[in-house]
């Protein structure tokens, strides 16, 4: 069951009911996320703190801006932030790092694409677990389809559930929108 927002997350997360980053981290608890973990365009932490409240630690945060990771890093929920371009690679980040990855609402057109899922793999450990939200609307369009299936024999357990982005007070344009959360392990 999705936590929402704190009563002090005003903006987009409150007006929108946006409660992809509840579900990517309740799937992601669910499915036996262990150690330390890189939520990948943490934004303003939502999802971090989702995990938190799940008893998911130590977390490490990334994001492109500085502003979204200062936001993040005030919630206390974090052991560290990173600044980095995902389409430029994670070069400060060594092999082998993390024991899971998880990203909400950064995997999309305009946003990130598949081929950021490279680099991703070379931080984790081996058996790491994986939890990457992606826009239903972008899957096939944007390469991921294509990209997981090319992962191969470098990604294992690959399940794809499909979860609302919004809740039910959504009246936008987007109100129904979808995402698929591509969740797997690391050989």
């Amino acid at each position: 069951m999705p936590i929402g927002p704190r009563p002090n997350d005003s903006g987009f997360a409150t007006e929108a009911y946006y409660q992809l980053p509840a579900y990517t981290a309740g799937i992601f608890a669910n499915a036996g996320a262990l150690g330390h973990v890189l939520d990948v365009g943490a934004g303003k932490g939502l999802c971090g703190e989702a995990m938190a409240a799940l008893g998911i630690n130590p977390i490490d945060a990334t994001d492109i801006s500085t502003d979204m990771l200062d936001m993040a890093m005030r919630k206390d929920i974090y052991r560290d932030a990173i600044e980095a371009d995902l389409t430029q690679g994670l070069l400060p980040l060594s092999n082998d790092s993390y024991a899971g990855i998880v990203s909400s609402g950064t995997f999309t057109t305009g946003h990130v694409g598949p081929d950021a899922m490279d680099d991703l793999l070379r931080i984790a450990k081996p058996q790491a677990l994986f939890e990457i939200s992606i826009s239903q609307a972008h899957f096939q369009a944007a390469g991921f389809e294509v990209k997981l299936g090319a992962l191969g024999d470098r990604i294992a357990d690959l399940s794809l559930p499909e979860v609302a982005i919004y809740g039910s007070g959504n009246t936008s344009t987007h109100k129904n929108d979808r995402a698929l959360v591509a969740l797997f392990r690391k050989v």
